[in-house]
């Protein structure tokens, strides 16, 4: 089997001999000599999920590549070509606010998409806000990236000063998917769960939500806390081991390497997936392929799966899936979906508004936006144009798209494709009538 290094170069490296569907298909098209630049998030390099970081660079230079061949964003009648500019983020939240700063400072970009890790997100969106670049969030799920925009964020003041707030989600918000997780360990009766989640500001409000709605329904939790890139999880799991009775599940809330390095250990000492421990991985257990490859030894894992699978797609999902199964094979992932929507989305922005100068006309108009892309019909229902949030809705709505499917999905078969496994949980998307499937078995 490849090494960690070993399997990134290659991917790597194929990312940069790829050619982009309709790369060269725009020589039809007249194009002014301005282009219009996006800063592109993606975590190309350790700790952060570099499997995921070249899928979410080669979706959002898919999305470019696409609007060029259409000749481009027209701005009052002429056409400007769309430039990405990918930034790797590592994971890290310093290396997020460098990347602002270079953006905005050096490259002069118009717009800010795409990411993966909350903490590159809340680092550098500060910057983004205070220096008006509209910036559209695709992967991060910290609450925080837009409820922050109406109410106080780890006491600085709300984010709003000028009337106008410049940042939005197209990914769900941490709370909505715990709600999805929490909730089918609820009906499945648990009384005992261990919650293994990464130090950051995506794993620790994350484990905070499914606490405590776990600890509201009366579930036991027991809680770690890891820093990634951890590779021996030994210490943690004797205690573990060491345990009266076995836990009824393990919650695993690790991005990418470091969190299949922990489900793969656990498999080997033979605590989850087994006919005591219910096995619930990271989303990133979608990615079939780096799944199998890191974990061999997790058929029967449970996972969140977010975004629409095939029997949801529409003329243009089924496009960039075509694209993607090209370029990579199987599925498009929903963080080859989302990256590639926040670049078209905020392209249609700049569209409707008749500019990508003028930040606060490309804020009015994603506002008010309805438009089919490839994960659904993307809408904002609360913003400055809809400012009244009823009681009881969570504040996050605030320029966050409320409609993306969240679902519990579970492997049943060795090597199985994440789109053949079961969908588990909420029972109205069930495929296969059972709400879990005990390892050794079939549904």
């Amino acid at each position: 089997m490849l090494g960690k290094l070993g399997l990134k170069l290659i991917v790597l490296a194929i990312v940069l001999v790829m050619p982009f569907a309709g790369i060269s298909a725009d020589s039809h098209c007249e194009f002014a000599d301005e282009t219009i630049r996006f800063g592109g998030i993606a975590p190309l390099s350790p700790p952060g999920a570099t499997g995921a970081g070249v899928i979410v660079d080669w979706a959002m230079q898919q999305a470019a590549a696409d609007i060029n061949a259409d000749c481009g964003i027209d701005i009052a009648g002429v056409n400007h070509r769309l430039e990405v500019i990918t930034g790797d983020s590592e994971g890290i939240s310093e290396r997020g606010q460098a990347l602002a700063e270079r953006w905005i400072f050096e490259d002069e970009v118009h717009g800010v998409v795409g990411g993966y890790h909350s903490a590159v997100a809340l680092a550098m969106m500060k910057l983004t806000q205070e220096n008006r670049i509209p910036t559209i969030f695709a992967g991060p799920w910290n609450d925080n990236i837009t409820a922050n925009g109406i109410i106080e964020f780890e006491g600085r003041p709300p984010r709003i000063d000028d009337g106008v707030d410049y940042i939005f989600r197209t990914s769900p918000a941490n709370s909505m998917v715990a709600a999805v997780a929490a909730n089918w360990m609820i009906e499945l009766g648990l009384e005992d769960v261990i919650i293994m989640t990464e130090n950051t500001d995506y794993g620790i409000p994350a484990a905070a939500d499914e606490r405590a709605l776990l600890e509201a329904a009366g579930i036991a939790v027991e809680q770690y806390n890891v820093e990634l890139g951890t590779e021996d999880f030994v210490p943690i799991l004797s205690r573990v081991l060491a345990r009266p009775e076995p836990p009824d599940a393990i919650r695993n809330l690790i991005t990418g390497e470091t969190g299949f390095n922990l489900n793969q250990q656990m498999a080997e000492l033979g605590i989850t997936p087994s006919a005591d421990t219910i096995c619930i991985a990271e989303s990133f257990a979608n990615d079939s392929a780096q799944f199998w490859a890191a974990v061999p030894d997790g058929n029967y894992c449970a996972f969140t799966r977010t975004g629409a699978t095939p029997a949801l797609f529409g003329d243009m999902a089924h496009a960039l899936n075509a694209s993607y199964n090209e370029a990579w094979g199987g599925i498009a992932p929903s963080f080859a979906m989302e990256p590639y929507d926040s670049v078209r989305l905020l392209a249609q922005a700049m569209d409707l508004a008749d500019t990508y100068t003028d930040a606060a006309a490309v804020v009015a108009a994603l506002e008010t936006i309805d438009v089919e892309l490839a994960q659904g019909r993307y809408y904002f229902e609360y913003g400055s144009h809809n400012p009244e949030i009823p009681e009881g809705t969570p504040t996050f709505m605030w320029h966050q798209w409320p409609d993306p499917i969240v679902v519990m999905m579970q492997y049943y078969a060795q090597e199985q494709d994440s789109l053949d496994a079961a969908v588990i949980y909420p029972s109205v998307y069930q495929t296969h009538d059972t709400s879990y499937i005990e390892p050794g078995t079939s549904p």
